[in-house]
């Protein structure tokens, strides 16, 4: 057996590990008859996961004990939504979940955001365990309990937070990822680096190549650094009442990108954040709370890496700023309709803001958006 590695998330009684290593599908049935109670698993995953992994989890789990039911959503954000957790809940049901029951998400954010929702919700919560299958879900989005769907008016507006008992990260299933979803997950190790860690954001630049292509431990090595500064930081603030709304970098001006988009496969999480990350250090200089070599640095690394930092002309063409900034006025950190956003004094030196004037946030968008 290749080694495991293993970060606890440190919540008192909501306290839960963070497995990640090669062949952890196979071996779920083990790791999940350790951590919960009861035998029965209710298993949501997508059109496009379920039919690589589905069988070898329910083996798995089927040979711990458990009974097994399959629940497959269609892949893509559209299934992030009231109808799709709604059609989701009346499955469960029908499938007759118990409180003894474990709602098993097997698939990339979409799929964990949305079976999270629906195991808060189908008899008033039942245990929750995430397989994250994308690097994106296994780095930031399993880790942390936030858990939400998207609603006309913003994304992850509808939500509760609820902490999983268990995540096994396997990092064999990165190896069938299209290299679009790997650049979505390494914007947000990106991220982690910005916020407050420079060192790694330099190891980063040297080991980029390697990470994606998952030749060697650079990937093990990026995977393992992140969740643990996610576990740092909700163990610290578990429901973003301080330090942890930091991990929302580029998050504010991506989901606005997103919902002009239209939550479809035109623009991907990851690549919404990078962009974010490029309008938060560009509005960061504007300000003058950053240099302009800082920000010039972070390009070149986003480009470096085969990752967008501006709307493409395809896409935006028809965007308009004041609409996009409304998007961000409706964002769920705002407060009193302004738009709460993390800013940076530098690689690694992000912090809160809420007193950016709507004119200094006009001329970012409309910098980034295409002429």
């Amino acid at each position: 057996m290749t080694a495991e590695r293993t970060v606890r998330v440190a919540l008192g009684a909501r306290s839960y590990d963070v497995v990640a290593g090669p062949g952890l599908i196979d071996r779920a049935g083990a790791h999940l008859a350790a951590a919960l109670e009861g035998r029965r698993a209710a298993v949501v995953s997508d059109t496009n996961v379920a039919p690589l992994y589905l069988d070898r989890l329910r083996a798995s789990l089927e040979a711990a004990g458990f009974a097994v039911t399959a629940h497959i959503v269609p892949a893509g954000e559209e299934s992030k939504s009231w109808d799709g957790l709604g059609r989701l809940i009346e499955e469960l049901l029908a499938a007759r979940v118990e409180r003894g029951s474990a709602v098993v998400a097997l698939g990339g954010g979409v799929v964990g955001d949305l079976a999270g929702v629906a195991a808060a919700l189908v008899l008033r919560g039942v245990d929750f365990v995430q397989l994250p299958t994308t690097l994106l879900a296994q780095v930031d989005s399993s880790v942390g309990g936030k858990t939400g769907v998207n609603s006309i008016h913003g994304k992850n507006l509808i939500g509760a937070f609820l902490q999983p008992r268990l995540v096994l990260a396997d990092s064999a299933a990165l190896d069938t990822l299209p290299r679009r979803e790997l650049l979505a997950g390494y914007a947000e190790c990106v991220k982690y680096a910005l916020i407050d860690d420079p060192g790694f954001f330099s190891w980063l630049e040297e080991n980029a190549r390697e990470a994606l292509s998952g030749a060697g431990a650079a990937r093990a090595r990026a995977v393992a650094v992140c969740c643990a500064a996610k576990a740092r930081v909700v163990a610290g603030d578990e429901r973003e009442t301080g330090r942890r709304a930091l991990l929302n970098l580029g998050h504010t001006f991506g989901h606005a990108l997103e919902g002009a988009a239209g939550y479809g496969g035109a623009l991907v999480h990851g690549e919404a954040v990078a962009m974010g990350i490029a309008m938060a250090f560009d509005l960061s200089v504007r300000l003058g709370f950053c240099a302009e070599a800082e920000r010039a640095r972070v390009l070149a690394h986003f480009a470096a890496a085969g990752l967008p930092t501006a709307p493409p002309r395809r896409l935006a063409a028809d965007w308009r700023a004041r609409d996009l900034l409304a998007r961000m006025a409706a964002d769920k950190k705002a407060r009193d309709g302004r738009p709460t956003l993390v800013l940076a004094r530098g690689i690694g030196r992000a912090f809160l803001h809420r007193g950016a004037a709507d004119a200094d946030i006009l001329a970012t968008l409309e910098a980034a958006l295409p002429s």
